[in-house]
């Protein structure tokens, strides 16, 4: 098969899951018929919370998803990178539970007008994972028309896809749970598991740890050949791939990278340059 038709099947494949393994979610609630711009589903806005306006920017510049970090701190979910920035202002609800619900309500059931596919918020725990997950379910729960749900085995697909990451320990009481509305975000380790995509359907990993790579000069043969056999197993098994810590900088070593990727069809560009990102994209065409 050419690499261009590969990957083309490979991201139709990724465009269904859509962070689960459901069906399409166009079959799963109704969206207004008129279409907005089209959306960035694989760009990723990494630490999103620290833009000026937390979610609404990077809705703004079309992004596919966006993470915030979260701190528990009594039954309070705060969002914040460091424990010296936590306010008890910003929280998980207020920056973006409360303003996804009043989006999706005024979109006709999904955040982008016209366009069905979940958005995908990455929601990277900082304090014990275990404790912290079980007040983000509850959480989660307030909201529950909002979310893609896992229930008794199967997964019904919502207007956005809460996948957790962060400290580790959040995987015990998420794989406990016969009814949940959040998932896993894996690591490469997970990629030739039977850990299964309605559970993992993210894997994530440093690309630092990875590769040697950052850009300038040419791409090594051999880590071409890995990036591409990772990204190759991944979509086989219905998962998606992001790496963190790639060069964010704008310029050419940026731009070779992302090109990179794109071509081996990583699913999500992670960076905190949301315009960078957008003219990179809409200038390398649809995902």
């Amino acid at each position: 098969m050419a690499l261009t038709t590969r990957r083309r099947a490979l991201t139709a494949l990724g465009a269904a899951l859509a962070g689960t393994v459901a069906p399409p979610a166009a079959q799963a609630w109704a969206g207004g018929s008129h279409r907005g711009p089209r959306p960035l589903w694989n760009a990723h806005a990494h630490n999103d919370y620290e833009h000026p306006r937390p979610l609404l920017d990077a809705l703004d510049h079309r992004f596919g998803s966006v993470e915030a970090d979260i701190y528990l701190v009594g039954d309070q979910l705060l969002v914040a990178h460091d424990p010296v920035d936590l306010d008890p202002s910003r929280t998980l609800e207020s920056l973006y539970l409360d303003p996804l619900a009043a989006r999706v309500r005024a979109c006709h059931g999904s955040v982008y007008r016209g366009y069905r596919r979940p958005l995908q918020l990455l929601i990277d725990i900082k304090t014990e994972g275990a404790a912290t997950y079980r007040e983000l379910d509850r959480h989660l729960n307030r909201y529950r028309h909002l979310f893609t749900t896992y229930a008794h085995g199967r997964v019904h697909p919502g207007p956005v896809t809460a996948v957790v990451s962060g400290d580790r320990a959040a995987r015990v009481p998420m794989e406990a749970q016969t009814v949940r509305r959040a998932f896993y975000d894996g690591r490469l380790t997970d990629l030739d598991t039977a850990t299964p995509a309605s559970f993992a359907p993210l894997i994530s990993d440093n690309w630092t740890l990875n590769f040697t790579w950052q850009g300038t000069g040419a791409f090594p043969d051999a880590e071409r050949a890995k990036l591409r056999g990772i990204v190759a197993r991944a979509h086989e098994r219905g998962r998606r791939v992001r790496f963190w810590a790639t060069p964010d900088a704008p310029g050419p070593a940026r731009d070779a990278l992302w090109t990179e990727l794109l071509a081996a069809g990583v699913d999500h560009l992670n960076t905190d340059d949301l315009a960078g990102a957008e003219a990179f994209l809409d200038a390398h065409g649809p995902e």
